[in-house]
């Protein structure tokens, strides 16, 4: 099943939005590993190179849930800022939230509908005697393209339907930035409460540290393995 996430700084200041770039850079690499496909949909980039303030992604593949379940919910770096060197603060704190009721309409070819007409303007005998020039009507959203490039009635429709795709889609996409500004606004307040994840220095990956069931569960199991062996 398909999920649309944001990876927001919120009203955080300007530390907050070179995490979400760095935190970026950390959740696409897991992305890689457990093979889910992404698109990355809508991005606001930060005050500074670099840095981003919230960027929205379109997850594809299995098990998405189970991986983003380890993601949700408010992420934390702890680190002394690199653009206020004589700030005090040292725990950052961005989030993670899942977009729902959004979805991404796709394009289909059998909801275009064909109508030839004669081309206009200057063009020659074609013009005024054969019907070369095509309106294709994207029929759910009514959204409609008219091509006269060739003389051929065939190159026209085959341009038509590429043009269409790309007016239709950009069209889905200034939607989806609407709902997701609604969204954003939700959103603009991260909870500080307890972290999923914690970050700390400029190495993300190495500095990691997982807060979830799932890696204290098997650490119980181990124990307890041990235990049992320590038995016999």
């Amino acid at each position: 099943m398909d999920k649309i996430i944001q990876i927001t700084s919120g009203r955080g200041p300007l530390e907050c939005q070179w995490v979400v770039a760095r935190v970026l850079k950390v959740f696409l690499e897991e992305i890689k590993t457990e093979n889910i496909d992404y698109e990355i949909i809508h991005r606001e980039n930060g005050d500074e190179n670099l840095t981003l303030k919230s960027v929205t992604l379109l997850l594809k593949g299995k098990d998405i849930s189970v991986f983003l379940s380890n993601w949700l919910g408010s992420i934390c770096w702890t680190g002394k800022s690199t653009f206020r060197k004589l700030h005090k603060r040292s725990n950052w704190f961005i989030g993670i939230f899942e977009l729902e009721g959004l979805e991404k309409t796709g394009f289909n070819e059998k909801d275009i509908q064909f109508q030839t007409m004669r081309s206009q303007g200057n063009g020659g005998q074609n013009v005024n005697k054969v019907n070369t020039a095509v309106r294709a009507t994207h029929v759910p959203t009514g959204q409609s393209v008219f091509v006269q490039n060739s003389r051929s009635q065939l190159e026209n429709k085959k341009l038509s339907v590429i043009r269409l795709k790309e007016k239709v889609m950009e069209m889905q996409i200034r939607q989806l930035e609407k709902r997701m500004q609604e969204t954003w606004n939700n959103h603009l307040q991260v909870e500080r409460g307890s972290p999923v994840r914690t970050f700390s220095g400029t190495d993300f990956k190495k500095n990691y540290q997982e807060k979830s069931f799932k890696k204290q569960r098997n650490l119980l199991k181990n124990e307890l393995k041990n235990y049992k062996n320590d038995l016999n």
